[in-house]
């Protein structure tokens, strides 16, 4: 997988270039460009003041594509209404094209949406561009008819896509902001201990949501109406893990932890399937977890979404004071892997 990264002050001129050649290269090169158009292809600062410039590097750390994704209302956002995020000027070097960049920042691009707790990832594109079209189809984003007649032009055709990131309308998963992590740490600590015997250490590990979030992803549910938390989860970077559990090309996820007052409402089962959609987003094949025998009403959520036992992953814990319990582990293969085998067999 190549390195995908937030873009550095010195590559904007760069990047400005790269994303010039390659709209030369595409169906719409020959079109001329306006002055609008080239001052936004070269305002690097300004897009990412919008929201955030994704560039993909190679093993030399030389820029080879880049893709702008903005918060609505932002001076270069088109498509996109309040609450989602918009994804433009994707762009691939045509020295490096066809080694799957584009899907790459496209993944990226959908989870930075994600992490800002955005409702959707939107954008546009030419009719004569098939070949983006057909990326952001086996992506899964879907068309938005009713949009397209806004961005349309003489000259170019525009069609939308959108790709939905949250999955109630009252409720939103994001990444834990700073002064959260406090609220976080008390939310955790108390939905463990209610199904787990905690030791001082394992409590301390557990409420230690500012030191895991420099490191890691800390989610968290919150009521799309009052803000009010109810619920996190902890996943790890992309290409990392939380825990020894992970094998290559899996994801793993840690700490999941539902408020008392939001129990029973389907918030545990709301992270799991925001953990199996960043799965997905990522392109890995397995989700896994690890749990204590004592936390009977997750393994029965886990089971409930489809996760199996990994016997053959399971290991006895000593506690520090000396008891020891069955580590259990828990995996269920992700929906992109199951997508990918299903286009593999029919191709």
């Amino acid at each position: 997988m190549p390195e995908i990264r937030h873009i550095l002050p010195q590559e904007s001129t760069v990047e400005a270039e790269l994303i010039e050649r390659a709209f030369a290269a595409g169906p719409y090169g020959h079109l001329p460009k306006s002055a609008e158009r080239r001052d936004f292809e070269r305002d690097t600062a300004g897009r990412a003041a919008s929201g955030a410039v994704l560039v993909s590097v190679d093993n030399a750390g030389q820029v080879t594509g880049s893709a702008s994704v903005l918060r609505a209302a932002t001076p270069y956002s088109r498509v996109a209404v309040p609450g989602e995020a918009e994804i433009r000027l994707l762009a691939v070097d045509p020295a490096t094209q066809g080694a799957g960049l584009g899907k790459a920042l496209m993944r990226a691009s959908l989870e930075a949406a994600l992490e800002w707790g955005a409702d959707a990832l939107v954008l546009d594109t030419g009719a004569a561009n098939t070949r983006a079209q057909a990326l952001y189809e086996r992506l899964g984003f879907d068309r938005v008819p009713a949009r397209e007649a806004a961005v349309s032009s003489v000259e170019v055709e525009a069609l939308v896509y959108r790709y939905a990131l949250q999955q109630r309308d009252d409720v939103q998963v994001r990444l834990m902001r700073d002064d959260e992590a406090v609220f976080v740490s008390e939310l955790v600590e108390s939905a463990y201990a209610v199904d787990f015997t905690l030791t001082d250490d394992y409590r301390a590990s557990i409420a230690a949501v500012g030191e895991r979030a420099r490191d890691h992803q800390v989610w968290v549910a919150t009521d799309a109406a009052s803000g009010a938390l109810l619920g996190t989860v902890s996943t790890p970077r992309p290409g990392k893990a939380i825990s020894p559990l992970a094998r290559e090309g899996e994801l793993d996820f840690r700490f999941l932890g539902v408020a008392a007052e939001a129990r029973r409402s389907g918030i545990g089962a709301l992270l799991v399937e925001h953990v199996l959609l960043l799965g997905r987003l990522r392109g890995v094949h397995r989700i896994v977890l690890n749990t204590g025998p004592e936390m009977v009403s997750a393994q029965r959520l886990y089971e409930r979404l489809g996760f199996e036992r990994l016997h053959e992953r399971e290991f006895h814990f000593t506690r520090s004071d000396g008891s020891s319990f069955l580590m259990l582990a828990y995996g269920r293969e992700s929906a992109d892997a199951t997508d990918a085998a299903a286009e593999s067999s029919a191709a």
